[in-house]
Order: C-alpha cells, then structure tokens, then sequence
C-alpha cells in the first residue's frame, strides 16, 4: 500500500493494489475510486485535499491485532 500527497495538485492518492485499473467512478464529488478486472478495489483519489482532509501531509499508520494495537 502507498499513500502520495501531491501539493502540486492537490490530490491524495492511497494505492491498494498494482492491478490494472480498468474502471472508475466518482463516488462523491473529488473522490475517485478505482477498481480492477474483478470489481475489487485498486486506489482511491481525494482531489482538493487540503480542503477534504485534516492535515494531508501527516499520517498515522496502525496495526490492530485480536483487538491489540501495535
């Protein structure tokens, strides 16, 4: 999985998979998913981050195991 913050346009984009896209749909408005062959997710797009996400350049990242937090 990767997460890319382009300041330039704006745009957050978090890859799922490296499949192929071969269909997408603006599920709201400035949020694009991306979906492969088989109808399973591949990335989704956030356009005019700054304006949709709290802080765009900061994440936080966490693994939850049989309800432990690592």
């Amino acid at each position: 999985m990767r997460v890319i913050y382009d300041s330039k346009t704006d745009t957050l984009s978090i890859i799922l998979s490296d499949a192929p896209v071969v269909e997408s749909d603006e599920d709201k408005p400035g949020v694009i998913l991306d979906y492969d062959a088989s109808g399973n997710l591949v990335s989704l797009e956030i356009l005019d981050a700054s304006r949709r996400v709290g802080l765009p350049t900061q994440i936080e990242y966490q693994v939850v195991t049989a309800g432990i937090q690592a």
